[in-house]
C-alpha cells in the first residue's frame, strides 16, 4: 500500500502484486445498464467470461432474462433487475439491491439511453429533448449518485458512461441526442475531477458498434457512408470490440486514467 499524502491528508493508493493482478476482473460486481441486447449484451458477456459478477440493469424483462440465461450458462454469476433507467426510484433499488446481493459494486456502466426519430435542429420538440435527458443525461447521473457513497466508502470504483461521436462532430439531424450525449460527457469530466481523491474513476466511451437494430439499419445511407469511411471498413462487435475497452476500464489498471472520452470506431472519427 502506498500512502500519497497531499497536505490536506493521506490517500491510499493499493499497490498492485504483478502485472496480471492489474488486468484481473475476477469477482469484481459491475452494473451493466441496458445489458439485455446490443452493446450492454455484450459488454455484459465479455466480463462475465472474466469471471466478473455481472449486474443485468435492463427494462425489457424478456431480454434480461435472456442475457442473464447466457451469463449463467458460462457459470458466472449474474444479477437480473427489472430498470427503467428514466426513474430515478428504480435506479436506487436496483443499486441497493446489487449491494444487498452482493456486499458491494465495483463498476457501473451507463450504457442505456432510449431513442425516437430523429429531427434537424429546427423541428427538435420538447418531449425530443425530455426522452434523451430524462434516459441519457438523468439516467446516468442518478446511477452515478446512487454507487458514489459506496466506491467512496471503499476508495475503489470505475464508472464508464457513454457518448457518441456525432456529438462532438455536430452530426447533422441528431440535435437532442448529440445534445444528450454531450451533456454525458460533461457529468464525466466534473464527476472525474470531483471524485478522483475518493479513488473513483470516470470515463466515456463513444462506440461505433453493431446494435439489435440489424438489417435495416445496414440498409441505410448513414451506414453505407459510415463503412466507406471507416478505416477499418466495419462497424465494431459489442463483446470483442467494445468488451476489451470496458473491461480495462473497470479494472485496477485503469488508475492513472479518468475523465476521457475514447472512440471505439474503428478510425471513424477521423473521418468527421
Amino acid at each position: 500500500m502506498t500512502i500519497w499524502n497531499y497536505g490536506d491528508g493521506e490517500y491510499p493508493l493499493p499497490t498492485p502484486t504483478n502485472a496480471d493482478a492489474m488486468h484481473e476482473i475476477r469477482d469484481r460486481v459491475v452494473i451493466i445498464t441496458g445489458a439485455g441486447r446490443g452493446i450492454g449484451k455484450g459488454m455484459a458477456l465479455h466480463l462475465a467470461k472474466g469471471g466478473a459478477k455481472v449486474v443485468v440493469a435492463e427494462w425489457k424483462a424478456h431480454l434480461l432474462t435472456d442475457t442473464v440465461r447466457e451469463i449463467e450458462a458460462l457459470g458466472a454469476e449474474c444479477l437480473g433487475v427489472v430498470t427503467d433507467i428514466a426513474h430515478h426510484d428504480e435506479i436506487d433499488a436496483m443499486v441497493q439491491r446489487t449491494v444487498e446481493t452482493f456486499g458491494r459494486v465495483d463498476g457501473l456502466i451507463n450504457n442505456a439511453q432510449s431513442f425516437r426519430p430523429l429531427h434537424d435542429i429546427a423541428t427538435v420538440s420538447d418531449e425530443d429533448l425530455d426522452v434523451f435527458y430524462n434516459s441519457g443525461v438523468k439516467g446516468s447521473l442518478w446511477a452515478m449518485q446512487a454507487v458514489y457513497p459506496h466506491m467512496a466508502e471503499r476508495k475503489w470504483g470505475r464508472i464508464v458512461n457513454f457518448a457518441s461521436s456525432m456529438g462532438i462532430t455536430g452530426g447533422t439531424g441528431f440535435a437532442a441526442y448529440n445534445a444528450s450525449k454531450e451533456a454525458i460527457r460533461a457529468l464525466t469530466r466534473t464527476a472525474a475531477r470531483e471524485w478522483a481523491m475518493d479513488g473513483v474513476v470516470v470515463n466515456c466511451i463513444a462506440p461505433a458498434a453493431a446494435t439489435h437494430k440489424g438489417v435495416a439499419a445496414q440498409q441505410s445511407e448513414g451506414y453505407r457512408q459510415f463503412i466507406e469511411n471507416c478505416p477499418m471498413r466495419r462497424q465494431g462487435d459489442p463483446e470483442w470490440d467494445l468488451g476489451p475497452l470496458a473491461w480495462f476500464l473497470v479494472s485496477d489498471a485503469c488508475r492513472y486514467v479518468t475523465g476521457h472520452t475514447f472512440m471505439a470506431d474503428g478510425g471513424a472519427f477521423m473521418w468527421a
